[in-house]
C-alpha cells in the first residue's frame, strides 16, 4: 500500500500500530524507567537541573532504540507521533503565555507590594507567620511559580519575620505552604497546566473543582500558623537593615493585582486560558507604566549586546520554559512507546487484577503511583509528566472523570513537592535563606530537615486526598459525552431505563 502524500507530493509514513521489543513488555519501558532513575541518581547526588532532565531522557530514547526489535525506522516514527500528541503541545503553549504573564506581574512589583502590606500590618509572632501564608498563596496564585514564590518571600519577608519575633522554622514552613496552594490552585501554573492537559481537560473547570481541595487545606493551615508560629527571638535583630530592606518595598505594586483578577474571572468564566492569558499581559502593561513600578523596555525591549538580543519580562516569561517545554515532548514521547510496546497495558492488567471492581483502589493506586513518582523526583513538573500516562489510563478503564483524575495528579504533586527536604524548592529557599545571611549577619538559617514537618498545606493536601480516595468524597464519574456523573455510567444508565420502563 502507497504511503499517504502530501499535496507536494512529499510521503508520510502511516501510524506506527505497534511495536516489539526485546525483553517484551520490559523492553519498551526501558526509556521511561531510565529517565526516572537517572532523575533520581543526580537529585540525590545535588546535581539535579532541567538541562539534565533533558539530557536524561535522550539518553534513555537511544537505549530504548536499541532494546527495539522492529525497524528502528518505526521507532523512530512511533517517536514522533508521540511528540505530535496534543498534551504536549497544548502545555508547551500555556506555559509560554503563563510565563509572559508571570514575569510581566513581577516586573509590576507585586510581590514588594504584598511584603509592603504585611510590613505595615503590623502584625507580630505568629500572626504575622499566618498572613506570610496568605500573601505567598495569593503571589503564587497570581503567578502560577512556587519556585519564584520561595524564592521572592525568602529574600523578602523572611527577613521581615523573624525581626517581629516569628519562629524562623514556622515561617520558612508557611512561605513553602503559600507557594503549594497557589501551585495547586493557580490556573497559570505550570503543574495546573500539566495536570489538566495531560488528563484531556480544560483549565478553567479542573480549577474549579479542585478550589474545595485547596482550601479544606488552607483554612486549617493558617490556624496552625497562627498558634505555633511565634515564640521567635527577634532581640538580635538589625533595626536599621529591617527599616532599609522595607522602605525598598514598592505598594504600587499591589494595582496588579487588577490583572491577575481579570485573568482570574476570565478563566473561571469559560474563556480558553490563553484568551484570558492574553487579556492580562495587555492589562498589565498600562497599569505598569501608569504606575511607575516599570518601564516598557523591562516588558520587552532589544539590546544588540544581550545573547537574546530581545530582551524583557516576555521573553524571560518563554526563556523560563523552553527546558521544560523540551523535557515535556521527550517524556510524552517515550511514554508513548509503552502504549506501541504493549508495557501501558502490562501494567494496567497487574494493576487492574489487584484493583477488581473497587474504583476506590483504583483512587489509592493513582495516589500511590502519583506519591512515589514525586518522592523520586525533585522536580515536581517531570514527576507529574511521568506519572500522567499511568493516571489516564487508570482512570479512563475506570470511568473516573478527568478533573477528578487531574485533581488527584496535581494535589499530590504539588504537595510533595515542597515537603521533602531533598525537593527542589526547599533546598532553594534554604539556599535563599543562606545567600540572605551575607546581607543580615543575625538571620538564623533552617535546614530543611527542619522545615518539612511543618509545611502543614503539603501534608494535609496529601491526607485530603487520600481520605478522598477512601471516601469518595468528591469523585466524579465521566459520560459518554464527557459530562460528570455522580455514579458510574453504567448504574445511571440502568437508573434511567428502570426511570422509563416505570
Amino acid at each position: 500500500m502507497a504511503e499517504p502524500t502530501t499535496s507536494s507530493g512529499q510521503t508520510h509514513p502511516p501510524p506506527v500500530a505497534s511495536l516489539s521489543f526485546r525483553f517484551g513488555a520490559l523492553g519498551a519501558a526501558v526509556p521511561l524507567a531510565f529517565f526516572v532513575v537517572w532523575a533520581i541518581t543526580i537529585s540525590v547526588l545535588g546535581l539535579s537541573s532541567e538541562i539534565a532532565l533533558v539530557m536524561g531522557a535522550l539518553f534513555g530514547i537511544v537505549l530504548g532504540l536499541f532494546c527495539c526489535a522492529s525497524r528502528w525506522s518505526d521507532y523512530a516514527n512511533g517517536l514522533f507521533e508521540g511528540m505530535t500528541q496534543p498534551v504536549g503541545v497544548v502545555a508547551i503553549v500555556a506555559w509560554f503565555f503563563a510565563g509572559m504573564f508571570a514575569q510581566v506581574l513581577q516586573v509590576g512589583g507585586l510581590v514588594e507590594g504584598l511584603v509592603w502590606l504585611g510590613g505595615v500590618s503590623n502584625v507580630t509572632g505568629g500572626l504575622f507567620v499566618a498572613m506570610t501564608f496568605v500573601l505567598a498563596g495569593i503571589f503564587s496564585t497570581a503567578v502560577g511559580t512556587g519556585y519564584g514564590t520561595t524564592v521572592a518571600f525568602c529574600t523578602l519577608m523572611y527577613p521581615a519575620g523573624v525581626a517581629v519575633g516569628s519562629d524562623p522554622t514556622m515561617l520558612f514552613a508557611a512561605i513553602l505552604s503559600g507557594a503549594i496552594f497557589g501551585d495547586n490552585l493557580a490556573p497559570v501554573s505550570d503543574t495546573t497546566i500539566v495536570s489538566a492537559t495531560t488528563q484531556g481537560a480544560d483549565v478553567p473547570g479542573v480549577v474549579r473543582s479542585r478550589f474545595k481541595y485547596s482550601i479544606a487545606a488552607a483554612i486549617p493551615t493558617v490556624i496552625l500558623f497562627a498558634v505555633f508560629g511565634g515564640g521567635g527571638d527577634a532581640s538580635f535583630a538589625d533595626p536599621a537593615a529591617l527599616e532599609e530592606m522595607m522602605a525598598s518595598t514598592e505598594p504600587m505594586g499591589l494595582l496588579m493585582l487588577a490583572p491577575f483578577a481579570l485573568v482570574l474571572i476570565l478563566a473561571l468564566s469559560g474563556q480558553h486560558l490563553l484568551t484570558s492569558l492574553t487579556w492580562g499581559i495587555i492589562a498589565s502593561v498600562p497599569v505598569i507604566l501608569v504606575a511607575g513600578t516599570g518601564a516598557l523596555a523591562d516588558i520587552i525591549g532589544f539590546d544588540s549586546e544581550a545573547d537574546t538580543v530581545m530582551t524583557g519580562a516576555l521573553v524571560q516569561g518563554v526563556k523560563g520554559y523552553v527546558n521544560m517545554a523540551i523535557l515535556i515532548l521527550l517524556i510524552v514521547a517515550s511514554a508513548y512507546l509503552l502504549k506501541l510496546g504493549g508495557t501501558m497495558e502490562a501494567i494496567t492488567g497487574k494493576l487492574t487484577a489487584w484493583i477488581r471492581d473497587s474504583v476506590r483502589r483504583a483512587e489509592l493506586a493513582i495516589w500511590g503511583i502519583v506519591a512515589l513518582l514525586n518522592t523520586a523526583i525533585t522536580i515536581n513538573t517531570a514527576a507529574e509528566i511521568a506519572a500522567a500516562p499511568f493516571v489516564r489510563e487508570l482512570g479512563e478503564r475506570y470511568r473516573l472523570h478527568r478533573y477528578r483524575r487531574a485533581n488527584m495528579l496535581d494535589a499530590m504533586t504539588s504537595a510533595l513537592g515542597y515537603i521533602f527536604p531533598w525537593g527542589a524548592p526547599v533546598l532553594l529557599g534554604w539556599s535563599t535563606i543562606k545567600l540572605m545571611q551575607d546581607t543580615y549577619e543575625w538571620l538564623p538559617s533552617v535546614a530543611p530537615t527542619q522545615v518539612f514537618p511543618f509545611v502543614f498545606q503539603g501534608w494535609l493536601l496529601v491526607a485530603i486526598m487520600l481520605a478522598a480516595a477512601l471516601t469518595g468524597w468528591g469523585r466524579r464519574y465521566e459520560g459518554e459525552g464527557g459530562e460528570e456523573l455522580r455514579e458510574p455510567p453504567e448504574k445511571t444508565a440502568r437508573t434511567a431505563a428502570n426511570g422509563e420502563s416505570t
